[in-house]
């Protein structure tokens, strides 16, 4: 028996060492790595209502591979969220939750109300673009086309309109914009006199003078919320813009300079802004998107004891020389007023025109007086001047109807006679600013020495026409004291 028992423990023994010597190791079978937590870049988001923000997630460990997440918000309206990226609804707080299988982690999401510049201006027109309620002012054409958070904007689709005129000589038309990082935006008038470049890639703005004048902007960037203002004061014309969830800004501004005269007969080269005429336009030149959210136009008037309507004769800062600007008859009643005043006016403006952007300002602004000097381009009727009346009076403003100051080419003479029937017939006053400007104090020939001289080449559509038109510094003068004897009450 213990023979038995010896010869089994050997045989025991000689497995062990026979297995151990096999090169040959015992291999455990590895359980797969499981999802332990989930990794969040942040633990809370702010943002304004509009805005949008990424959070990324990662499974821990990371040897887990890729997971399924599955994300939420706990209140959508306040904040949505697809796939990590969070759009804010409306103000208030949210929790957004990213999940995968028992697990989750939550991210604290604050909503605020979009950042507003402070509005101390007299707003003139506003305007949410929204598809909801369309404004038939904003005239697109393939510009772009309504979304429920705007007006999307189409690359190349040419410019979308406001068809409101202004010509108030302080002005501004502020956009709220979300562009795209590849997104090169146009602003300008309809005319296209003054136009700014909004150019994300690269980062500036851009004024198109003669030479440019250029800005760098380096808070410039894509899916950003802006305002871009483009304002008007008198001589100075510019762009601002601002980053509306920092509050950064940035501003590009040039001044008018104008000629005192034209071709031969000018003063001075000057340098030509432009006077941002007619009607605001945007569009996207090139890249991705652009998205215009809100147009709003202001003004810092709100209340002035006269407001100085009509063409080109009232508007000297499209053809004075910023030297002598001070000296033009506008600015001269402004000063004899004590600033109480401000002009109006849009070179080349007949009748309608006038009215139409008396139409969009009066209303909003409370002018004790509204003078007009209609000039000679058309449309001088007694009818249309008598209307013009009839509207100022019913805006709660006494209406001062002036005569045409005299020019060489003699065309004031039967419009200042159709002019005084409509005083005599609502009994109103009127500045005889003829009868400063003339030789003889008559309103027929011109003071050439009151004019500046407008030589135009024989390549342009005047054909050669010379002409003393616009008055100088010393018709400006001459005008002046025509409206302190006729309008004493204004300076009073």
């Amino acid at each position: 028996m213990r023979i038995f028992i010896n010869m089994l423990l050997s045989l025991c023994l000689f497995c062990a060492v026979s297995f151990s010597c096999s090169g040959h190791d015992v291999v455990e079978e590895q359980e797969a790595p499981v999802l332990e937590d989930i990794f969040v870049n942040t633990t809370s988001v702010q943002l304004s209502v509009g805005g949008t923000a990424s959070i990324s997630a990662a499974p821990l460990p990371s040897k887990v591979g890729e997971v399924d997440f599955t994300w939420h918000s706990t209140d959508e309206k306040v904040a949505t969220v697809s796939d990590g990226v969070v759009k804010a609804v409306g103000e208030g707080v949210t929790d957004v939750i990213v999940s995968a299988l028992d697990i989750s982690r939550s991210v604290r999401v604050e909503v605020s109300a979009p950042l507003r510049i402070e509005e101390k201006d007299n707003v003139l027109y506003d305007f949410v673009c929204s598809a909801k309620e369309k404004d038939p002012s904003i005239l697109l054409g393939d510009a772009g086309s309504y979304s429920s958070d705007g007006i999307s904007l189409c690359p190349g689709g040419g410019m979308a309109r406001l068809d409101r005129f202004y010509a108030i000589a302080r002005r501004s038309v502020k956009y709220e914009i979300t562009p795209s990082a590849d997104a090169v935006m146009v602003f300008q008038s309809s005319s296209g006199d003054f136009t700014v470049t909004l150019d994300v890639p690269e980062k500036k703005i851009v004024i198109a003078t003669a030479p440019v004048e250029t800005k760098v902007v380096d808070f410039l960037k894509g899916k950003r919320d802006f305002q871009v203002e483009i304002f008007h004061d008198y001589l100075i014309s510019g762009v601002r813009i601002t980053d509306m969830k920092s509050g950064k800004s940035e501003e590009l501004s040039v001044s008018n300079d104008g000629q005192g005269g034209v071709g031969k007969g000018a003063l001075q080269e000057g340098f030509a802004v432009g006077m941002q005429w007619d009607h605001y336009c945007f569009g996207l030149s090139s890249g991705t998107s652009a998205l215009v959210r809100r147009i709003k136009v202001t003004t810092p008037v709100r209340k002035v004891k006269l407001m100085i309507y009509g063409d080109s004769i009232t508007q000297p800062e499209n053809y004075f020389p910023a030297a002598m600007f001070k000296d033009s008859w506008t600015q001269r009643i402004i000063a004899g007023m004590g600033g109480d005043a401000i002009s109006c006016g849009r070179s080349g403006g007949v009748i309608d025109w006038v009215a139409d952007y008396i139409r969009n300002e009066l209303p909003y602004i409370k002018a004790d007086y509204v003078m007009v000097t209609i000039g000679t381009n058309g449309g001088n009727t007694e009818q249309n001047l008598s209307a013009l009346v009839e509207y100022i009076r019913s805006q709660d403003a006494i209406p001062i109807l002036n005569n045409i100051p005299s020019n060489e080419s003699g065309t004031q003479v039967e419009v200042n006679k159709v002019i005084a029937r409509v005083r005599e017939k609502y009994g109103i006053k009127g500045a005889l600013f003829d009868l400063a400007t003339s030789l003889n104090g008559d309103g027929l020939e011109v003071d050439k020495s009151m004019m500046f001289w407008e030589d135009y080449s024989p390549e342009s559509v005047f054909h050669g026409w010379q002409v003393y038109h616009h008055p100088n510094d010393k018709g400006g003068e001459a005008m002046f004291k025509r409206a302190c004897q006729d309008v004493p009450e204004l300076f009073k």
